[in-house]
């Protein structure tokens, strides 16, 4: 399979990108929603805390590499070609979807900083982006947390579309993106 995007399919590259994204989100999200099964100030109860920032970071890094190779190969084509309101409605949601994981992971280390607190990434501890500020940080952690409420509902409609595609209208919209296909 070539790495690089042709015009029935995207390559290795943007097909392996997209499905380890889906992976550290879903991991970010189990992180956040297990933490709450643990009493505060437990070991197990940080720790997935600690998980949860460090996913969340790793998707802030990924992301930017995705939206390089995206700018640098083309969108393979869907066929037969959807409707323009399609389109513009595809653009809208991945419009969004990098907005979610471009904003939350900012917003998470921004929570963070203000807090005054360590901003861990695998072994190394990121600097902060602003001093603390205690009210700031409560202020961001509700649009991280309306952000992310916002983001199953997002995913949700993704999957949602694709398989719509795939089974109702019959193109090749999710084809394009499986791995080990030709």
């Amino acid at each position: 399979m070539n790495w690089k995007n042709t015009p029935p399919r995207y390559g290795s590259l943007s097909i392996g990108l997209h499905w380890l994204m889906l992976i550290l989100i879903a991991a970010v999200y189990t992180c956040i929603e297990l933490k709450g099964n643990f009493p505060k100030g437990s070991d197990t109860r940080e720790l997935l805390k600690q998980w949860h920032f460090m996913l969340g970071l790793s998707v802030f890094a990924l992301v930017w590499l995705r939206l390089l190779a995206r700018a640098l190969s083309p969108t393979p084509a869907i066929q037969p070609a959807p409707p323009s309101w399609q389109n513009l409605l595809a653009k809208l949601m991945h419009l969004a979807l990098y907005a979610l994981m471009i904003g939350a992971p900012l917003a998470g280390w921004l929570i963070l900083s203000a807090a005054g607190k360590p901003i861990p990434f695998f072994g190394l501890e990121l600097p902060a982006l602003i001093g603390p500020d205690k009210e700031l940080a409560g202020q961001i952690k509700e649009l991280h947390e309306l952000a992310g409420t916002a983001g199953y509902w997002l995913i949700g409609l993704h999957a949602l579309a694709g398989l719509y595609h795939h089974y109702v209208v019959r193109d090749n919209t999710l084809t394009r993106m499986l791995p080990g296909r030709n």
